[in-house]
């Protein structure tokens, strides 16, 4: 494994926590029990935009380690 590979799969590690906490962050915005209260974080788009990062990231850095 290279280091290319190697910071590839830690980027993605990392989207995918960042994805994971945005997702718990939306669950709660939309859960909340006072209406009048929103937040100023836009979870949903940090969510999908973490999650692609991720999803390309591990995926480059498995078809690298695949590749051999």
């Amino acid at each position: 494994m290279n280091d290319s590979t190697h910071m590839m799969t830690i980027a993605g590690g990392i989207a995918a926590l960042v994805a994971a906490v945005a997702w718990i962050g939306d669950r709660r915005r939309m859960r909340r029990r006072n209406l009048d209260q929103v937040g100023f974080m836009p979870w949903t788009m940090i969510f999908f935009w973490s999650l692609l990062a991720a999803v390309l990231l591990i995926g480059l850095a498995g078809r690298a380690l695949l590749a051999g």
